[in-house]
């Protein structure tokens, strides 16, 4: 079992109210069932997701709270598990209820709630809450934040996330590796492009698995810009709003945009 107790998200005054419920009722459900739960029982695979990939008991556990706070708050779900719940709104709540499901189902501390506000098919509000601490990362589109991106625009010597190598991205992963200054693989990609928001590390990249779904990446669209970095897809595909949650990409969150198309030119070799 794991007996850390999971804090309440420490979030800013103005989140929308249906982001900041979905994310509350998130932190909750998570912290239930570390306490109900052994690891074994968290990872276990229960079903298969609107995604197509297996929803682990944490998963399960967590959406469940999301959705039932995303219909009283009156908002449309789109999430990786349940897929599309239509709550008659012209507003979306797109969420990844547990980015890091094996972390957070191991006890690895690094795993987040992470999610936008589409009105129509526009996202205009983020929010990522990371579950063990609390921390909170909030944006507007268009609109500047309090944190900002390092500003660093070379890779040579930068601090980069990557997801793990995967077959058929290894090379892509050395070319990087051998430029940056350290290499870090925390298994999240929402907290890792928040990460990128707020300065602590240069960049994020997937090196062309095309292992992202939309909710991996849609938050990310609306804070790391508002930070004054980059959001890309390596192969140039436009991340917009769509229930087809077959379409992938591979993400590229960098400080600046001459950072991510080093990142983007150095990957593709």
């Amino acid at each position: 079992m794991n007996k850390w107790p999971v804090p309440a998200a420490d979030l800013p005054a103005d989140v929308h109210p249906a982001l900041a419920a979905t994310a509350l009722a998130a932190s909750r459900a998570y912290g239930e069932a570390r306490r109900e739960f052994t690891r074994v029982q968290l990872r276990e695979e229960v079903a298969d997701g609107a995604d197509g990939t297996p929803t682990m008991r944490v998963d399960a556990i967590v959406e469940a709270a999301i959705a039932e706070a995303a219909a009283q708050a009156g908002a449309n779900l789109l999430s990786e598990e349940a897929g599309f719940i239509d709550n008659g709104s012209a507003a979306t709540l797109v969420i990844d209820p547990v980015d890091g499901s094996a972390n957070a189902a191991l006890g690895v501390p690094l795993s987040c709630f992470a999610g936008a506000l589409v009105i129509d098919d526009q996202p205009v509000e983020a929010l990522t809450v990371w579950f063990d601490t609390g921390r909170a990362w909030s944006a507007q589109a268009g609109k500047p934040t309090p944190f900002r991106t390092t500003g660093r625009t070379q890779l040579k010597g930068a601090s980069v996330c990557m997801m793990r190598p995967k077959r058929g991205t290894e090379e892509a992963w050395m070319r990087v590796a051998n430029q940056a200054d350290r290499i870090r693989v925390l298994c999240t990609t929402c907290l890792e492009t928040a990460l990128v928001a707020e300065g602590s590390v240069d960049a994020f990249a997937d090196p062309g698995s095309d292992t992202h779904r939309l909710m991996d990446l849609i938050a990310a669209l609306v804070t790391v810009p508002a930070a004054g970095g980059a959001l890309l897809d390596l192969r140039g595909r436009p991340l917009t709003f769509d229930l087809d949650l077959s379409r992938r990409w591979s993400g590229i969150a960098a400080a600046t945009p001459a950072l991510a198309d080093e990142l983007i030119t150095t990957i593709l070799g």
